[in-house]
């Protein structure tokens, strides 16, 4: 798929897309938005999520 394809279908600008490939960096909007059109989103979920601490002394053990 193009960048221009791809902008225009992620709702990401080109230019954050030209930059992402040439400089790896992105911000999180961005990234989120076309892992979304890519159907990946799911992929981030282990990323953002936090375990369950019911006590300090589970905090401390981490």
């Amino acid at each position: 798929m193009s960048q221009q394809a791809l902008a225009r279908k992620s709702g990401v600008s080109y230019g954050s897309i030209r930059r992402f490939e040439r400089t790896s960096e992105i911000s999180l909007t961005s990234l989120l938005q076309i892992a979304r059109f890519m159907d990946c989103l799911a992929d981030f979920e282990q990323l953002f999520s936090t375990p369950k601490i019911l006590d300090l002394n589970e905090y401390i053990k981490m």
